[in-house]
């Protein structure tokens, strides 16, 4: 049985070492500061109508499978989500002032040219601290309709045995803003979906290359049903 930490392991376990090298795991009380700005944000400037948040399991590492079609689809589920999430964002979005934030708002920094390990220990050291991790299983902003998945999001379900929310967040990219173009219109509806969770792997525990193959396709099967779902349900 997997053993999930007990109150006060996160704060003391800080350090994960990934090939002799200490990884620092990503703040949760800096995650729970950037829920609370990402809810005065999204509240404040938009409408989120949020459906089906108590399927996010209370407690526990949860991993939250979300698609990606506008730049405000991170801030707005750390804004709507139940929990802190810690998001997986590359790296070229750490510039200037944004690198501290986000850092201290205990976002990962991920660079997506290569299998950075130091990214991935911090993603694991999230989950084995009975985390959140906020993954957008498409590698980057496009149609936000789960169409391509990478093998990222199978690697940490399966590796840690957390289960898989899936997400739909719709209406983000339906209409432009007047006042500032590349944002929707100020108090416009924005709807977040929760689905069921689900486990990635067979129940083996095995973590080949044709595991990790057969759980991306379980999962996009699952993502892509409740984007269906999600949408029928919404109208939108």
């Amino acid at each position: 049985m997997r053993r999930h930490p007990r109150r006060g392991e996160a704060g003391r376990g800080r350090q994960h070492a990934e090939a002799g090298r200490p990884v620092t795991v990503p703040s949760q009380k800096g995650a729970a500061v950037g829920r609370g700005i990402g809810i005065g944000l999204m509240y404040g400037l938009w409408k989120p109508r949020v459906l089906g948040a108590w399927r996010v399991p209370a407690a526990g590492p949860v991993i939250l499978a979300v698609n990606h079609a506008h730049n405000i689809d991170g801030p707005m589920l750390m804004g709507t989500a139940p929990r802190p999430v810690h998001f997986l964002i590359k790296k070229e979005a750490f510039v200037g002032p944004l690198d501290p934030f986000l850092i201290g708002i205990g976002q990962v920094k991920v660079d997506r040219t290569t299998a950075d390990r130091t990214a991935i220990t911090a993603a694991l050291g999230v989950l084995d601290n009975g985390g959140v991790l906020g993954i957008f299983p498409e590698g980057t902003r496009g149609e936000g309709d789960f169409a391509s998945l990478r093998a990222g999001l199978a690697y940490f379900a399966v590796r840690s045995g957390a289960p898989i929310v899936p997400v739909a967040v719709l209406g983000s990219t339906e209409r432009r803003g007047r006042l500032i173009k590349g944002l929707p219109p100020l108090r416009s509806k924005v709807d977040v979906v929760f689905g069921d969770a689900f486990e990635a792997g067979d129940g083996s525990g095995r973590r080949t290359r044709k595991a990790l193959d057969e759980a991306t396709v379980r999962i996009q099967e699952h993502l892509t049903a409740h984007l269906a779902d999600a949408k029928r349900l919404t109208g939108r």
